[in-house]
């Protein structure tokens, strides 16, 4: 498919039609959502569209794991609903010496290992052929570890019910697009459940023999927090079904990061921050480091997912990490079975205060208008090299600000 910002007029003519529309000082923007095609709380992207249109979200990230195969039905329902989109994608890497010294970075239970971004990427999606070998490479590893996943399952499952079994082709088929991730298991798992008896109470029995007599703190009326215990109790470490990822399942993160510019997108840190305690990893605790080792590693893009974290913690972090001229997304994740909002807000459904959206607004303009003008053969944020042009910001804060009220406008009148 083309990129319909490939055929949007020139920064010049953008301002003409522009000229004596006024913008409101920010939209609501969701920089990071999760799609059937890797795991999401949405069964189908016409869902996350129909919730945006009711929530009045402007702006919407597709940010799947390892795979970029949603981006053509993004784009497409994105126009169809006049919802600007954002091309983005996740991975999973591993950073060897914080994990010999059992440092957390941005996974809260296991050290080195780092979740990590990139935003704005090329639509449609291109990268070297190396950078192809070692997705496939990836996305091969993660799937070996699955099918072990599924083979403990199995022996778990033939003791109770032996006639009952898990197929790697049915899950992938029923539950998934390209990969097979935990959260399809659980799933799977659940469904299982339900079908080999029409008694909740026997169905229950069922699951907590697998979990070797454990008893469930949710039970069956909760399929969502269900299928997060099944993932907690089995599939993670010390359950009866977990098997350790292979270092080969993980990219190096300088690797990791000359994909995403590759494929022209903006190398992007997720910010785990607070727990529920109050607590941050070993990383992410002293705002400071953070951000020199970001500074370092040519990091100049955080993004966050508030529903996770306590207000104050949240609103102190973004305005130093907003002092420092980064740049700064929000996102919803929708990367559980639980359906939640896609309005973005804190810990307990707290509204964000008008700085917070302004912050995050400025973020979804900047990587709009990165995006503009990759589509229109120029560089965009990132230099060849990876450097970051601070002086760049204050323009493509209102370059994508342009784009994007032009692309509501001109779909708008076209309805």
């Amino acid at each position: 498919m083309k990129n319909f910002l490939s055929e949007f007029p020139s920064f010049d003519l953008l301002e003409k039609e522009m000229k004596g529309i006024s913008f409101p000082e920010y939209r609501e923007a969701n920089g990071h959502i999760h799609t059937p095609y890797s795991f999401s709380a949405f069964i189908a992207l016409d869902t996350a569209f129909k919730m945006a249109v009711e929530e009045k979200i402007a702006v919407l990230g597709i940010n799947d794991f390892y795979v970029t195969d949603g981006y053509n039905a993004f784009h497409k329902g994105c126009l169809i609903n006049k919802i600007f989109p954002l091309f983005n994608i996740e991975f999973i890497g591993l950073l060897k010496e914080e994990q010999k010294k059992g440092i957390r970075i941005n996974d809260p239970k296991n050290p080195g290992r780092i979740y990590f971004s990139g935003k704005g990427l090329d639509y449609p999606f291109q990268v070297g052929w190396m950078q192809r070998r070692q997705l496939r490479n990836v996305k091969k590893e993660s799937q070996v570890q699955i099918k072990a996943m599924i083979s403990k399952l199995n022996k778990l499952i033939e003791r109770e019910k032996p006639a009952l079994k898990l197929s790697y082709e049915t899950i992938k088929k029923e539950y998934a697009h390209e990969l097979v991730r935990e959260r399809h298991l659980a799933k799977a798992l659940r469904e299982l459940a339900v079908t080999q008896s029409s008694s909740g109470e026997e169905q229950l029995r069922f699951i907590e023999n697998l979990y070797g007599g454990k008893k469930s703190k949710t039970g069956m009326l909760n399929p969502a927090a269900l299928e997060i215990e099944i993932r907690s109790n089995l599939l993670k470490s010390g359950g009866a079904a977990f098997v350790e990822e292979n270092e080969n399942s993980f990219l190096e993160l300088r690797k990791i990061i000359k994909i995403i510019i590759k494929a022209g997108g903006i190398p992007c840190y997720p910010v785990l921050l607070d727990d529920a305690s109050g607590k941050c990893t070993e990383f992410e605790s002293d705002p400071e480091k953070l951000c020199s080792s970001l500074n370092y590693l040519g990091i100049e893009c955080i993004e966050l997912i508030p529903g996770r974290n306590d207000f104050a913690i949240l609103k102190n972090f973004v305005d130093f990490f907003h002092n420092k001229g980064f740049i700064i997304t929000f996102g919803t994740e929708h990367n559980t079975p639980e359906m939640l909002p896609l309005t973005v807000t804190t810990r307990g459904l707290k509204p964000l205060d008008e700085s917070l959206k302004k912050i995050a607004w400025e973020g979804a303009c900047v990587i709009a208008a990165h995006q503009y003008l990759r589509a229109n053969g120029r560089q965009g944020y990132i230099l060849p090299d990876g450097n970051h042009s601070k002086e760049q910001m204050k323009d493509l804060i209102n370059l994508g600000q342009l784009v994007i009220e032009y692309f509501l406008n001109k779909y708008e009148n076209e309805a």
